[in-house]
């Protein structure tokens, strides 16, 4: 085999294994960057509750190259294909040679990264005088990452349906995945819009909430969504790819993950 994939590859780059560690090193990869990103979120929730900024914390250990900066962005949460699944395959292996300890470890990032989630949620409830019902609550982006109009395991999800579950009024907004969105939120027929323009997703708006890290959305013009937003109208950055402290001049309150709440009351 690797004679075969050496008219393509450099045979210096070529690493052979038996199968075992080849599964592993496919499955643990991707669970190494998972709990990165759940690392970096549990410590955004203990920022929040003191004066730390988040993104200051992911540059300083950043800069230790024992550690390095990839994957250190706190967010809303990881979504995609491979993340949750691989760290599941992974937790049954583990469970099915009876390493209970270490499949409670791994399956602890998924569970932390759950929690990201509905700790979101629970952070607008709490700054939205604890209810957002029927309150229209704007989903900017509901794609995993950006530049893809791939929606599987989003975070957007588990929002979605929890600020149902508390009666708002969800419109959702992405430039790429919009179809998806509607069929990820089939079971929830009729009780979501879709608009594909920001602007008018957030006419009439009470808050806006930042799904997914699209360049588009760090250049909109937010004087005019404030005009044509319910007040007191927020923002609620579950990306942190906003200017916060232009947002609250304009007279947006504001809650970023891992960061202090900018509010007028």
């Amino acid at each position: 085999m690797a004679d075969l994939y050496a008219a393509w590859v450099p045979r210096e780059r070529i690493i052979e294994s038996n199968v075992w560690s080849a599964e592993l090193s496919k499955l643990t990869a991707n669970a190494f960057l998972a709990q990165r990103i759940s690392s970096i979120n549990s410590i955004s929730a203990l920022c929040e509750m003191t004066e730390a900024d988040v993104d200051e914390v992911a540059y300083a250990i950043g800069t230790d190259s024992r550690i390095g900066p990839r994957f250190l962005k706190s967010s809303v949460g990881f979504g995609g294909s491979c993340f949750k699944k691989d760290i599941l395959n992974l937790v049954y292996i583990c469970e099915s040679y009876g390493l209970h300890e270490v499949a409670r470890y791994w399956e602890s990032v998924v569970r932390m990264n759950e929690w990201q989630q509905t700790r979101f949620v629970r952070a607008m409830l709490a700054s939205m005088f604890n209810t957002v019902a029927g309150k229209r609550i704007a989903l900017f982006g509901f794609a995993f990452k950006a530049n893809t109009g791939d929606t599987r395991e989003s975070p957007a999800i588990m929002v979605t349906e929890q600020l149902l579950a508390e009666h708002a009024h969800v419109v959702v907004t992405d430039p790429k995945a919009i179809e998806n969105a509607r069929e990820d939120t089939r079971h929830l027929a009729g009780m979501i819009a879709f608009e594909p323009d920001p602007y008018k997703a957030a006419e009439g708006a009470h808050a806006i909430a930042v799904m997914t890290e699209w360049d588009v959305y760090r250049t909109l013009d937010y004087e005019r969504i404030y005009a044509s937003m319910e007040k007191p109208a927020f923002v609620f950055d579950g990306r942190n790819i906003l200017d916060h402290e232009r947002l609250f001049a304009i007279g947006f309150n504001v809650r970023a993950i891992g960061k202090r709440p900018l509010m007028h009351f």
